[in-house]
């Protein structure tokens, strides 16, 4: 037996024993739901200070304060919105049924039934929310999970599996640690739904896995999220919160702003509010504990190639440098925010998704010419609009389509628990989120009852025998 073999049935072994654990169960009621909602909230408030330190481990340094609000609190947000929500979201929805046949008492009516397991493949920028958040669907739709969690953040994804080890059954959660071989394995499991966050290109190999088994897939993807400043915009406050945006966690988010159109004639301007920006909130960024590093050493590189090539291709370059602190000598992977002024098509930070803090800036016209742009490129994961010109914004609300959208703001859409996350086209399939991850992960059962006197007069309405025709 080969390893791949010997990973993929010791894989298979661990899932079909949940499948039999959750087809003994039967129905999971509400109690259950609460009760594996509540442990994974008791872990994380536990566990706080152990998990956002290994985080900083595997980053060579990350903010902890970053990794309270984003990974342990945004965590806990949805866990708590799902735990005191699920029992409504549980409710049976009545549905019309064809008339008349409501008014001799037929009804109709759609009950949400748990799927099975759940299979969870997460990525190592946010090593921690990535894994419960999308728990809080898992489990109060009422299914089992099985997760892979990144070998990119390897002392995060141990501690994370010895927690959820010691709070949870095997029958109920199933963590597997390993590279690209076990996760190639894990995707080819038959699981009853299989959620995906990360680069577009896995996802095309993901999918084809999950094809020979026909999982259901929801996809988080990323895709290059474009910032429209409107000439209404106030420039100081656009400017501040697109910088605190990029920033965050070094621009290593999916929903980070990849590049910004701005108005013509207003660089000065704009390269003005971003120093300042960058200056208040970290007036040091070699060594400041406030400003995340790089994720690792390849990554840091394919980030200054990015840069060098901009360069070459006559972009303008100017680091936010508050200090004019030298990077070439650290024990970590931290690159400065970065603006690259006119950028053009052939340059590959115009091609490829950043993930790290450096940003294109290009200047345009007429605010049509950035919808034309946005919409000659793959549909981003997010799309960002600053400004009070409501006919201006209702115009590339309406011409534009990208997976979610922020106004006056970057990235925040994501935090709205009430709100559905998720891509389209490249960007992603599926979302989930609140109410639409219970969704997600359960299976809508249409239940049709049929009244005594409607059974009476089903012959009437059941042929044959056919009435010849004339």
């Amino acid at each position: 037996m080969t390893e791949g073999e010997t990973i993929k049935n010791s894989l298979l072994q661990k899932l079909q024993l949940q499948k039999a654990s959750f087809v003994s169960e039967g129905h999971v009621d509400a109690k259950t739901r609460i009760d594996r909602i509540e442990r994974s909230i008791n872990l994380l408030k536990k566990n706080e200070k152990d998990l956002i330190q290994t985080m900083a481990d595997d980053f060579g340094h990350r903010a902890h304060q970053q990794s309270k609000l984003a990974d342990i609190d945004g965590s806990i947000g949805p866990l708590e919105n799902a735990k005191k929500n699920l029992k409504k979201w549980m409710k049976p929805q009545r549905r019309k049924v064809t008339f008349p046949l409501g008014l001799f008492g037929a009804r109709g009516r759609i009950e949400y039934q748990p799927l099975g397991v759940v299979g969870c493949i997460s990525p190592w920028n946010f090593p921690v929310n990535l894994v419960f958040s999308p728990l809080a669907g898992i489990f109060s739709s009422g299914n089992r999970a099985m997760i892979k969690p990144s070998e990119y953040t390897p002392a995060t994804s141990q501690l994370i599996k010895d927690l959820l080890e010691e709070a949870y059954s095997p029958e109920e959660v199933v963590v597997v640690l390993g590279g690209p071989d076990v996760g190639k394995a894990f995707a080819e499991m038959p699981f009853d739904h299989l959620l995906y966050t990360g680069s577009g290109s896995v996802a095309k190999h993901i999918m084809r896995s999950a094809a020979e088994n026909l999982v259901p897939l929801t996809l988080e993807l990323g895709g290059k999220s474009p910032v429209i400043i409107g000439e209404s915009a106030d420039l100081e406050v656009a400017t501040n919160n697109i910088m605190a945006g990029k920033t965050l966690n070094a621009g290593q988010i999916c929903l980070a702003p990849d590049y910004v159109f701005l108005p013509e004639g207003r660089k000065e301007e704009f390269l003005q509010h971003a120093n300042n920006s960058v200056s208040e909130m970290f007036p040091n960024l070699k060594d400041n504990p406030d400003y995340t590093s790089v994720i690792n050493q390849s990554h840091f590189e394919r980030l200054n190639e990015l840069v060098s090539d901009a360069e070459e291709k006559g972009a303008e370059v100017i680091k936010l440098n508050p200090a004019d602190e030298d990077f070439s000598q650290q024990e970590n992977f931290r690159i400065a925010p970065t603006l690259i002024f006119n950028p053009v098509e052939e340059m590959k930070i115009m091609q490829e998704e950043i993930f790290g803090p450096l940003l294109p800036v290009k200047e345009y016209k007429q605010v049509e010419e950035t919808i034309s742009y946005v919409n000659s490129k793959d549909r981003p994961l997010g799309l960002y609009y600053f400004g009070t010109d409501d006919e201006e914004q209702r115009k590339v609300l309406d011409k534009t389509t990208s997976g979610g959208v922020t106004i006056n703001d970057v990235i925040m859409h994501v935090t709205q628990e009430d709100l559905p996350f998720g891509g389209v086209g490249p960007s992603g399939m599926g979302s989930y989120h609140g109410q639409d991850g219970f969704k997600t992960f359960s299976h809508a059962k249409s239940i049709y009852t049929q009244s005594g006197m409607v059974s009476k007069l089903a012959k009437a309405m059941r042929p044959p025998p056919y009435k010849k025709e004339a």
